[in-house]
């Protein structure tokens, strides 16, 4: 073999070489971005299950503010006992109609 034969040899070696490794790393990088996507994209998806989650849990609180302002009322609390708890006025009758179904 000649010398030029064998530095060619060397050149098409070192060439294949850093062919597979730039190959090598191109596929770790893509492989590592995404698993970042997929990661990003789970927790936008978590994000928007959450968003609607915290409007639903302010509207419940609006709710019990609400509840907790006509608690304070007397004249609620009683109405509200008897028609709950079928309470009655001094001289006055309960008489419970079934719901239709």
């Amino acid at each position: 073999m000649s010398l030029k034969q064998q530095a060619k040899k060397k050149k098409k070696r070192r060439f294949l070489l850093f062919g597979l490794t730039s190959i090598a790393v191109l596929t770790l990088m893509t492989l590592t971005i995404g698993k970042y996507w997929v990661t990003i994209y789970e927790k936008y998806q978590e994000k928007k299950e959450l968003e609607k989650e915290l409007l639903e849990l302010k509207a419940k609180e609006k709710e019990l503010e609400l509840d907790a302002k006509k608690l304070q009322d007397s004249e609620y609390i009683a109405r509200y006992a008897r028609e709950k708890y079928l309470y009655s006025k001094d001289g006055e009758f309960i008489i419970k109609i079934p719901e239709d179904e």
